[in-house]
């Protein structure tokens, strides 16, 4: 199934909240959706790399790195993990790296930059909770239509018909 994002827009009108369009794709699939899962981590990319290493059924994963640039909270070993756990894409307000391999894998990436520099591990962020990217909120269950248009997120109970 298709889903385009300037279709959803017209078609829900104020309930489809867009983020500032700061974000650039990095995944070797441009259009993705499917229901976000999040997290909050600033530098920090230990909840990342766990909740990738989960299964991920057509989920997205939203992440807020507070859209830091010193460093990269998704690199090509992450990643190769969602894939592979069936996860339907991951928008990162923050940075990536290994684009080079980021760009072959069969997975949506969205991110606002790229860093060589990874981030630190300390075991901080927290899952599954309401968080903010780009100007908008992203709440657990929320679903998350990207494509080369932008993203579109749709709440939960305005989502319904949406899979």
């Amino acid at each position: 199934m298709t889903l385009s994002t300037c279709d959803l827009s017209d078609e829900h009108g104020e309930n489809a909240r867009i983020p500032s369009p700061v974000f650039r794709d990095f995944g070797g699939r441009l259009a993705f959706h499917g229901r976000a899962v999040t997290v909050k981590c600033f530098e920090d990319n230990s909840r990342v790399k766990a909740i990738l290493a989960t299964p991920g059924n057509g989920r997205v994963l939203v992440v807020d790195g507070g859209g830091s640039m010193r460093c990269a909270l998704l690199g090509d070993m992450i990643a190769k993990d969602a894939v592979a756990n069936g996860w339907s894409g991951i928008v990162v307000f923050g940075c990536v790296r290994d684009t080079a391999v980021l760009a072959g894998l069969d997975i949506g990436i969205k991110a606002i930059g790229t860093n060589p520099r990874r981030s630190t591990r300390r075991g901080e962020g927290t899952p599954h909770i309401a968080i903010d990217i780009a100007g908008i909120q992203v709440a657990e269950g929320d679903v998350i239509v990207a494509d080369g248009d932008g993203i579109v997120v749709i709440a939960a109970e305005h989502a319904t018909e949406i899979k």
